[in-house]
C-alpha cells in the first residue's frame, strides 16, 4: 500500500483539511468566542508531540482546562480544571479541530493513532514503535474502538493492527465510525473518558484485540 500511504493518502488529507477549515470556520470561530467569554489565557492549547518516524511538531487544540490550585498551591486534577465550556466541547470533540491545520502542515493525518508525548517514546517496545511508521491522526483505530477507555495495552494493538493493515478500506470505516460516533457521542464521548493516564511502560501483556 505504499503508493496510497506515499501519494494518495497525504493528498487526500491535505485537500480534505483545506475543506474542512474552511467548511467548519464560522464553529471556530463560535469556539473561541465561547472560550473568549468563559475563561481567561491563551484560547488555543499548543503541546509537543510525536510524529511520523519520531519527528516532533507542535500539536494545536482548543484549551479546555483552567489554571486552577487547591489551597496548599497545588494544581487540580485535569477533571477538576475541565470548564463549562471546554466539557461541552470535548463531548462534542469540538477541541481537536485545530488539529486541521496540523493536517494541512503535514504534521498529521486525518486518520492514524493519536500522537504521544514523546517522553513516552523510550518507553514504546519494537511492537509499539511501528506505530512511529505512520502519521498520527485526529482519529484512529483505537478512537473508535473505546478511546481512553482502553488500557494502554490494547491501545497499542489497535495502533499496531491499523499500521500493519493500512488501506482505502480500513479509512474508510475508520471514517464512517467516527462520523457516527460525532452523531451518537454516547457515554465514551464524556469529558473524563477523553482523560488518560500517562503510558507507565509495558507492565502487563494483555491479549491482542479482535480485528475490525
Amino acid at each position: 500500500m505504499r503508493w496510497y500511504t506515499s501519494f494518495l493518502k497525504p493528498a487526500c488529507d491535505r485537500l480534505a483539511a483545506l475543506a474542512l477549515l474552511l467548511l467548519c470556520l464560522p464553529l471556530l470561530l463560535l469556539c473561541a468566542g465561547l472560550l473568549a467569554l468563559s475563561q481567561r489565557g491563551p484560547l488555543l492549547f499548543v503541546q509537543p508531540r510525536t510524529g511520523r518516524h519520531g519527528h516532533l511538531f507542535r500539536l494545536v487544540k482548543f484549551r479546555t482546562m483552567c489554571h486552577a490550585y487547591e489551597l496548599p498551591g497545588n494544581l487540580l486534577s485535569e477533571a477538576a480544571r475541565i470548564t463549562p465550556v471546554g466539557r461541552w466541547m470535548r463531548y462534542l470533540s469540538l477541541d481537536e479541530l485545530p488539529q486541521l491545520w496540523n493536517v494541512l502542515k503535514g504534521d498529521m493525518s486525518l486518520i492514524g493513532p493519536r500522537p504521544l508525548l514523546p517522553e513516552y517514546v523510550p518507553l514504546y517496545n519494537t511492537a509499539q514503535r511501528r506505530r512511529l511508521d505512520v502519521k498520527p491522526g485526529i482519529t484512529g483505530l483505537t478512537q473508535v474502538r473505546g478511546r481512553n477507555a482502553l488500557r494502554w495495552a490494547h491501545r497499542f494493538r489497535y495502533d499496531t493492527f491499523y499500521v500493519e493493515h493500512i488501506s482505502p478500506g480500513l479509512d474508510l470505516q475508520i471514517l464512517m465510525s467516527t462520523i457516527f460516533r460525532l452523531i451518537f457521542p454516547g457515554p465514551l464521548h464524556s469529558p473524563e473518558h477523553g482523560l488518560s493516564e500517562r503510558f507507565q511502560g509495558n507492565l502487563s501483556a494483555d491479549l491482542a484485540p479482535s480485528a475490525p
